[in-house]
This record gives structure tokens, C-alpha cells and sequence, in this order.
């Protein structure tokens, strides 16, 4: 059976306000085939998004030349919790779509890896609540009406979810409403969000983005004809990395995720779990494909 992908590229990304490598930085893992069709494994660990940025797209360009195809997976949501988008007021677009052209706009990510994420939060908090809700957790310097370092108070009746379905069904997911601290998946997705954004605007159909783009289905080489890179929302703690000698935990985390997915490949199996799997109601799938996004590889 012939294989979907040619290469699975993995990134753990990182919100770090100033350039970082080693532990708790951005990672880039790429696994491919040598000229012997064997599985190989490269690391790449960029100080700062921008750089991140650029090594991918060379990585995809490529690949490109090469006639390849890429599974490439970032570790952060692609989409808000349901009613997001509505609560914006978003209209003519959809909420996914809506959700990424407003952090285009909002947020501010610079060469030396400085942003403004702490203020987006806030802006957003003022807009969506008029308080400093659902979005927490920052620096005490960078505490203001709208932004508190903890969150002020649980998710209730009529409040946006604290998660989204495919949080859920993740088990131990963080919440994207969360900036600051351990797990602080909200704050990689601010500024990470932008950054998909900008590599599928450069790229325009030649890069799909899952579900949003292709729907909540089965994967088929066919669907592929003139694409040259899905990209997914991937959750690398569902896999169980051990590192290797000389191996911080991300870059095990990006190496053991990449192997999963080219050996799920390998085998015939990678299509089908882009598909709804057994048991997700009709309105889950309908919501992640709109707006909430869903994590590759994940059921209930």
C-alpha cells in the first residue's frame, strides 16, 4: 500500500519571550526516508519563532522540489472553543478562518522573540466578558483589569467551555485560555497561530489544513493530488518518548511523535485517523471542523 506522506515534521513550539534553545524551546523534528528507505530522524532547534519560521519553510520548499508530500504537526490548537467566534461577533467568515485573521491582527511577534501575547489576552478578555475572563495567567508585571496572573474564577453556565471537545477526549489537555505557567498551551497558541497562518497565506491550496480545510474524513492519496503539506494539531505527550542519549525531552517528544505517524503510514492505517473514529456525535464533528479543531490520533 502506497504511503500518504514522504516526511512527518513535527513542532513543539514555545511562547518564550526571549531567544531559547535546549529544554522548553521550539523544536522541529523531521523524520524521513533515506536513499535505502530507511526511517531517519533530524533535529532542528531554532532560537526563536522567526528562525522556527524560516527552517520549516525551507524544509517544505524542499520537499517541494523533491515532488514530496509532508505531515506536518504543530502541538498547540488551531481553533478556540466553541462560541469564540460568535461571541466576537464574527460574521461572512468561518469562526476557525475568523479566529486566525483577528490574532493576524492583534498580535505582535518580533525578531528577538518579544510579543505582545499579554496584552492580546487582555484585549480579548475586555472584549469578549468585559473582565479579565476566560484568559489568565501572565507575569505580575504584566497584570492589568484584564489579565490576572490566576484565573479569577471557574467556567460556568453561559461562559465559554474551559475546553474544547478534543481537549477532552485528550485527557489532560491544557486549556488554550491558559498564558502563563506550566502547560501554558494558550500562550504557544497566540502566537503560534499567526504563524500557521502565514504558511498557509504563502502557500495557499498546497497546503491543507486539517479538519478545517478537508473535513472530518478518512484521508485517501487521491485527496492529495497537487498538495504538498497537511498540517494538524498534534499532541506529542500521547506518546511515550525516551531520551536518547544526548536528547532533551522535546526533542525526544518530536522524534517519538514523528515515528508514530510514519509507521502508522508504513502500515496502511495513517488515513483513517483523520477520520471521525467510532463514536464522535455529529455536532463534535461539525464543531471541529468549523471551529474548535481536533488533535491527529486522538478518540474517545
Amino acid at each position: 500500500m502506497s504511503r500518504l506522506f514522504n516526511a512527518y515534521v513535527i513542532i513543539d513550539w514555545s511562547a518564550a519571550a526571549k531567544p531559547a534553545t535546549g529544554p522548553d524551546s521550539v523544536w522541529i523534528g523531521v523524520m524521513k526516508r533515506d536513499v535505502r528507505f530507511r526511517l531517519t530522524f533530524e533535529a532542528f532547534n531554532p532560537a526563536t519563532r522567526q528562525e522556527a519560521e524560516t527552517k520549516l519553510a525551507a524544509i517544505l520548499d524542499d520537499m517541494k522540489k523533491r515532488g514530496e508530500r509532508a505531515l506536518v504537526g504543530f502541538d498547540f490548537p488551531l481553533g478556540f472553543p466553541r462560541g469564540f467566534a460568535a461571541q466576537l461577533k464574527m460574521v461572512d467568515v468561518a469562526p476557525w478562518r475568523g479566529a486566525w485573521d483577528l490574532l493576524d491582527k492583534l498580535v505582535k511577534d518580533k525578531a528577538d522573540n518579544s510579543n505582545n501575547r499579554f496584552i492580546v489576552g487582555g484585549n480579548l478578555n475586555r472584549q469578549l466578558t468585559g473582565s479579565d475572563f476566560p484568559f489568565w495567567g501572565c507575569p505580575p508585571r504584566d497584570a492589568n483589569t484584564n489579565l490576572q496572573p490566576k484565573r479569577s474564577r471557574p467556567h460556568g453556565d453561559g461562559d465559554l467551555p474551559e475546553f474544547r471537545h478534543a481537549d477532552e477526549a485528550a485527557k489532560g489537555a491544557s486549556s488554550i485560555w491558559k498564558l502563563y505557567y506550566n502547560g501554558s498551551v494558550g500562550g504557544q497558541a497566540l502566537v503560534g497561530i499567526p504563524a500557521v497562518s502565514r504558511l498557509k497565506k504563502a502557500r495557499g491550496d498546497r497546503v491543507k489544513i486539517w479538519p478545517f480545510e478537508t473535513g472530518f474524513e478518512d484521508l485517501a492519496k487521491v485527496d492529495l493530488t497537487d498538495v504538498d503539506a497537511v498540517v494538524t494539531e498534534v499532541y506529542p505527550s500521547l506518546y511515550k518518548a525516551q531520551p536518547g542519549p544526548g536528547e532533551v525531552k522535546d526533542m525526544a517528544q518530536v522524534r517519538a511523535t514523528a515515528e508514530h505517524f510514519a509507521k502508522l503510514d508504513e502500515a496502511g492505517k495513517l488515513g483513517a485517523i483523520f477520520g471521525p473514529g467510532k463514536s464522535l456525535a455529529p455536532e463534535v464533528l461539525d464543531v471541529a471542523e468549523r471551529e474548535e479543531g481536533w488533535v491527529l490520533g486522538v478518540d474517545v
